[in-house]
């Protein structure tokens, strides 16, 4: 269920079944296989991280990232979630580095913050994915509109995975996994419904997009940057 209060009843450890079905599925499949999300118990805390973890085909964890931007709105009676409540914010960036490229992670509402791919880019990265449960009135709006504009700003792929529809969850999410390629293009979708979507990934384009379109040699630094204050990966 993607509602908070069911996060403290799912609570789990790093290595709890969440983690150990995924690296079971991980080697079993002989893929690498980016897994999330799971309420994340903290250690001597009360609050819990939005926690997805990274394998490797033989099924070892080499990367977790944890949610940065939680989610707190109060429409009313539409909606009011405060994710703070019993989360916290992750500490920082994680990227993970395979034979294929160097590539990010966010969740949700992360995928509204520019700077943080910006900050991706910037630290080499030529796919960014996102697992993002975005509701049936923001799906529609704004999903694959961010998704798109996070993958022209920074001239990379852009993976978003979404929960398939469930009516009868209390939180009813739009689903809508889809791969965006550097020039903007959704290369592959899915619908709404439970459903495998597979994209071929030609990562020379992230070098052809950025010769074409060279922006980042065009940037004005002499009046505005991005910094990245935590450079060490997380």
């Amino acid at each position: 269920m993607m509602d908070p209060e069911y996060f403290v009843e799912y609570k789990e450890t790093r290595n709890g079944p969440t983690c150990q079905m995924l690296a079971r599925a991980a080697h079993e499949n002989n893929v690498y296989l980016f897994g999330g999300t799971f309420p994340e118990e903290i250690p001597g805390s009360k609050m819990l991280n939005n926690t997805c973890q990274i394998f490797n085909p033989k099924g070892d964890v080499i990367g977790t990232f944890r949610k940065l931007h939680l989610f707190d709105v109060d429409l009313g009676e539409r909606m009011k979630i405060t994710e703070s409540e019993l989360n916290m914010g992750g500490p920082g960036l994680t990227t993970v580095d395979t034979e294929f490229c160097r590539t990010g992670f966010g969740v949700c509402l992360d995928l509204r913050y520019p700077e943080l791919a910006r900050l991706y880019a910037m630290r080499g990265c030529q796919l960014m994915t996102y697992m993002g449960g975005f509701s049936l009135t923001t799906g529609p709006a704004h999903l694959q509109l961010l998704q798109r504009a996070r993958a022209v700003d920074n001239q990379m792929f852009v993976a978003n995975v979404g929960p398939a529809t469930n009516n009868e969850s209390p939180y009813v999410t739009y689903g809508h996994s889809a791969v965006a390629d550097p020039w903007g293009n959704l290369i592959a979708e899915t619908g709404s419904d439970e459903d495998v979507v597979i994209a071929d990934i030609d990562l020379s384009l992230v070098a052809e997009t950025r010769r074409r379109m060279p922006i980042d040699s065009l940037r004005r630094n002499d009046l505005f940057e991005t910094r990245d204050l935590k450079i060490k990966q997380d």
